[in-house]
């Protein structure tokens, strides 16, 4: 049975920064940890960064990465670093399902988060225009 992803209380009202802080803070690591858990994907400085909200968009990947560390539902850190939002998760849910719906095969889960991450760049791209 997969983990239930953790939920620090207020997330709506919280920046991504914030929101990432307080996860961190709430599982007890460092800045450090967080860096040595992504593989060193994500620096202890742009970590800081980005709770400190000097950062406030990072790329779809980097978010990936810290959804895993932290047991974090991608889409909510996807919504807070403003590339989707949670009416369009759910209208968007509720008119066609999950993409395993439209898979000829069905995929394992990490394919189905890298068509996410993809479909979440190319709406970035669609966006910018």
């Amino acid at each position: 049975m997969p983990k239930k992803k953790e939920m620090p209380p207020k997330q709506e009202s919280q920046s991504l920064g914030e929101f990432l802080a307080n996860i961190r803070t709430t599982k007890r690591m460092t800045l450090r940890e967080v860096e040595e858990a992504t593989d060193h994907e994500v620096s202890n400085a742009y970590l800081s960064q980005l709770e400190n909200g000097r950062i406030n968009k990072p790329s779809p990947n980097i978010l990936h990465c810290l959804a895993e560390v932290y047991g974090a539902a991608y889409e909510v850190l996807m919504d807070k670093a403003g590339y989707i939002t949670a009416a369009t998760m759910r209208s968007e849910t509720e008119k066609h399902g999950r993409i395993p719906t439209f898979a000829r095969d069905n995929l394992t889960r990490d394919e189905e988060e890298e068509l996410l991450k993809y479909l979440a760049f190319l709406r970035s791209r669609k966006a910018k225009k």
